[in-house]
C-alpha cells in the first residue's frame, strides 16, 4: 500500500483531496491540526508517532524530524544501497507529500502580535519534509498548493502514478515556496536588528497577474506584489474597465506617489509617461481636479487620474467629458460611477489614497544587479528655507514655492516646474540640461508664465535658467543651491527683483 504523508496548515479542499487519495489506495500519515480534521471528515489516520515511534514533543516543535519520515523521503529508490539500508532499519516508503506552512505572513501582519507568536509561527518541519521530498521528485510527487490538487489526483487516476514533468514542476514550485518563506522570515529579522542594507538581500513578491505584454507588445510582462502592498496598485479594487497594462501600472504608481505629499489638502494629480501633466490643490476635490485639467488640457487626453478624496457626480461629470485610462480616488460615490462606467474603456481604481504610507526602500534593477535606496520622502517647510535675494517672498509666493517644490521632486530631472494659483501651469521633464527644461515649462505656461513661480530639482550651473525666468515674468523661485556659481544667479534675481530660496536638499529622478 502506497503511503502519503499530509501536514497542512492551508486546509482549503484538504478534505477531498485526501478522499480521492484513499480510494486510490494511499494510506495517509498526518500530524496534529490536520489529522484531526481528517478524522472530524471520517477519514483513517495514522499519527506521526506510529511512524517514527517516538512522541511530539515540545509542544509539537519536535514531530517529523526524524530517520523514519526523511529516510523514507531522501531514499534514492534505484540505488540498491539506499534500499537495503531502509529495509535493515524497517524504514518503509512514504510516496507522496502534501505540506504547507505555518502562516508566518499572515502572524507577522496580525494586529498587536507579539515577536514571541511570530517567532512560533517559524516552520521547521514543513519545509525540511517538502525540501527532501522535493529533492527526490523522480520519485515523489510533492504538493504545496491546493491549487495543484486535483492535477495530481487526475494524474493518479489516469495513470496510476504522477508524470516526471509534473512531479518536476511541482519540486520547482515547492523550492520557490521555502525560498519565499525564509525570505519573509529573513526580512522580518533583518528589519527588527536594524539592518538596511544587509551582505545578502532576500525579497520576496507575489504574482498578482499576467499582463497582456509589458512596455511594447513584443514584451512579455507579469506583475508581483510585495509583502505590505497597503499603497500600492496591488492593493487597489478595480471596479470597473479591462486589466491594467504594464504602463498603466507604472504610470498609476507614479501618480499615486504625487499624492503622499499633499497629505491634509485635497489634491488631483494628471499624468502622462511618469511624469505630471497637471497638479492642482484647492478648498475642494472639485477644484483642485479643475486646476490639474486647467493646467494642461492636451496632455490629459488618455492619461492617469489620481485624487485623494471621493468621487461625487459632479466630479465624474468633468471627468466623463475626457478620454482617461485609469482614474484612482478612495472611493466613488454609487451615482458617479453610474455616469463613468458609461465609458467602456475607462479603468476604475479604489485605493485608499489617503495613507500616509512611506515605502521605506526603493528598489531599481539594472542588468544582472539592484540598486537599493531610501524612498524620497524628504518633506520640506517653510522653515528650512534659506532665503538668498534681497526680496524675500510674498506669503502667496512661498505658499506657492512649496507646492511647486512637492511637485518638482517627482518630475523626471533634469525638471523644472511654474506654478501659479495652486496649480502648475509648465512643466518640463527629463531633459538634458537645466536650461532647456525651463524653456519647455515656459512655453508651455505662454501668458499665464507672468507672476509664476519656479521650481528646479537641482541647482543651477548657470545664471541661463535664471534670465529665462526673468524674461517670463516669474517672480520668485524655490532651487537646492548649491552650486560654485549660486552667487552669478542671486545677482541676476536681485537685478531683476525676483526672490530666491535654497532648500539645501535635491531632488534628482533618474
Amino acid at each position: 500500500m502506497k503511503r502519503a504523508l499530509v501536514s497542512v496548515s492551508n486546509k482549503e479542499n484538504l478534505v477531498p483531496f485526501v478522499s480521492g487519495l484513499i480510494d486510490l489506495g494511499y494510506e495517509i500519515i498526518s500530524t496534529g491540526g490536520t489529522k484531526r480534521a481528517l478524522e472530524d471528515a471520517g477519514l483513517s489516520v495514522i499519527g506521526i508517532s506510529e511512524i517514527t515511534n517516538f512522541p511530539e514533543i515540545m509542544d509539537g516543535r519536535v514531530k517529523t524530524l526524524h530517520p523514519n519520515v526523511h529516510g523514507a523521503l531522501l531514499c534514492v529508490r534505484d540505488n540498491p544501497d539506499h534500499c537495503k539500508q531502509i529495509e535493515e532499519l524497517g524504514i518503509d516508503f512514504i510516496d507522496l507529500v502534501c505540506v504547507n506552512l505555518y502562516p508566518f505572513k499572515e502572524t507577522v501582519q496580525k494586529e498587536g502580535v507579539s515577536h514571541a507568536e511570530i517567532i512560533e509561527n517559524i516552520d521547521i518541519g514543513g519545509p525540511s519534509m517538502l525540501r527532501s521530498a522535493s529533492k527526490n521528485y523522480q520519485s515523489i510527487p510533492v504538493l504545496c498548493d491546493p491549487k495543484d490538487y486535483d492535477l495530481v489526483l487526475d494524474e493518479l487516476r489516469e495513470f496510476g502514478e504522477t508524470r516526471l514533468e509534473t512531479r518536476e514542476r511541482l519540486a520547482a514550485k515547492v523550492f520557490r515556496h521555502t525560498a519565499r518563506y525564509d525570505a519573509m522570515i529573513a526580512d522580518y529579522l533583518t528589519k527588527k536588528v536594524g539592518e538596511q542594507f544587509p551582505e545578502s538581500l532576500t525579497i520576496t513578491f507575489d504574482k498578482v497577474q499576467d499582463l497582456r505584454y509589458g512596455e511594447n507588445p513584443h514584451q512579455k510582462a507579469a506583475f508581483y506584489k510585495g509583502m505590505n502592498p497597503k499603497y500600492s496598485l496591488a492593493n487597489a479594487k478595480q471596479l470597473h474597465g479591462k486589466e491594467l497594462s504594464y504602463n498603466n501600472i507604472q504610470d498609476g504608481n507614479a501618480a499615486i506617489e504625487i499624492l503622499k505629499d499633499f497629505e491634509g489638502q485635497f489634491a488631483a494629480v494628471g499624468l502622462k509617461h511618469m511624469n505630471p501633466c497637471g497638479v492642482g490643490i484647492g478648498e475642494s476635490i472639485n477644484a483642485a481636479w479643475d486646476k490639474a485639467y486647467e493646467a494642461d488640457p492636451v496632455s490629459i487626453f488618455g492619461g492617469i487620474v489620481a485624487l485623494n478624496a471621493p468621487v461625487d457626480v459632479e466630479l465624474a461629470e468633468k471627468l466623463s467629458k475626457i478620454f482617461l485610462e485609469i482614474v484612482i480616488a478612495p472611493k466613488f460615490e454609487q451615482e458617479a460611477l453610474d455616469i463613468l462606467t458609461k465609458k467602456k474603456n475607462i479603468r476604475l481604481m479604489e485605493l485608499d489614497t489617503t495613507l500616509n504610507a512611506n515605502t521605506a526602500l526603493k528598489y531599481t534593477n539594472v542588468n544582472d544587479g539592484l540598486l537599493v535606496q531610501d524612498m524620497d520622502t524628504h518633506s520640506l517647510k517653510e522653515e528650512d528655507l534659506r532665503c538668498v535675494t534681497n526680496r524675500k517672498p510674498t506669503k502667496e509666493e512661498m505658499k506657492q514655492l512649496l507646492f511647486g517644490w512637492n511637485v518638482v521632486k517627482h518630475v523626471k530631472s533634469n525638471a523644472i516646474v511654474l506654478v501659479k494659483d495652486n496649480m502648475t501651469i509648465g512643466v518640463g521633464a527629463g531633459q538634458m540640461n537645466r536650461v532647456g527644461a525651463a524653456k519647455i515649462a515656459i512655453e508651455q505656461a505662454g501668458d499665464k508664465a507672468k507672476g509664476s513661480v519656479m521650481a528646479s530639482d537641482a541647482f543651477f550651473p548657470m545664471p541661463d535658467t535664471v534670465e529665462e525666468a526673468v524674461k517670463a515674468g516669474v517672480t520668485a523661485i524655490i532651487q537646492p543651491g548649491g552650486s560654485i556659481k549660486d552667487q552669478l544667479s542671486i545677482d541676476v534675481c536681485n537685478e531683476n527683483g525676483i526672490a530666491m530660496v535654497f532648500t539645501g536638499v535635491r531632488h534628482f529622478k533618474h
